[in-house]
């Protein structure tokens, strides 16, 4: 390492190399971050027979919504309209998974 006669110089690498630790630390969290959900939606894709595309995903939270509604709905003594919103979420996970 060559010691420069000029402190601005010196200042200006050790802020860029600073600035060079975060970078290369926020690439190493986002990926590893990409990789766990990566991972996980492919696991949770296996462990229910589907594709690990994103409208499938999108489909069985959809479904998963739909059935919570409904079971909200029999809570609310509105026993029709859950047991409504309860068949299509069944409905439509059924028809996803093979």
């Amino acid at each position: 390492m060559q010691l420069s006669s000029n402190p601005f110089e010196w200042l200006g690498s050790a802020i860029g190399t600073i600035i060079r630790v975060i970078i290369d630390s926020l690439l190493w969290l986002f990926t590893a971050l990409s990789n766990a959900s990566s991972a996980f939606v492919n696991g949770f894709a296996n462990a229910l027979g589907v594709d690990s595309n994103i409208l499938t995903i999108a489909a069985v939270i959809l479904g998963l919504f739909l059935i919570y509604i409904g079971v909200q709905g029999l809570f609310r003594k509105r026993f029709v309209r859950g047991v409504v919103w309860i068949l299509l979420g069944l409905w439509l996970l059924s028809a996803l998974i093979r």
